[in-house]
């Protein structure tokens, strides 16, 4: 596995500095864009205010297309998850915890 580098993305207006080997770059820049085409997409609405509840809207909404892809026999459901969980770690790195 290659060594960790540090990328920035955008994302909600805010820049993010991440680590990721060269082999998870593209897989995270492409899922950056999509989350943030999302976000874009739901802010244009203007149904929803706020940017948390916006980007809780994305999740659902990413998430609802992740289980629709589930019946599709032909979809590496593994190879999926196992990326889905590179880019929580790294957002789980990223996003401040709300003190409770």
């Amino acid at each position: 596995m290659s060594s960790e580098k540090s990328i920035t993305v955008k994302i909600l207006g805010c820049e993010f500095s991440m680590s990721c080997t060269k082999e998870e770059r593209e897989g995270l820049l492409y899922a950056v864009s999509y989350l943030d085409q999302k976000i874009q997409h739901i802010k244009n609405e203007g149904k929803i205010v706020g940017n948390e509840q916006i980007a809780i809207v994305a999740a659902l909404q990413i998430a609802h297309e992740l289980l629709t892809l589930r019946s599709v026999e032909s979809f590496d459901m593994s190879e999926f998850k196992r990326r889905i969980k590179i880019i929580e770690s790294k957002l789980d790195e990223l996003l401040p915890r709300k003190e409770s």
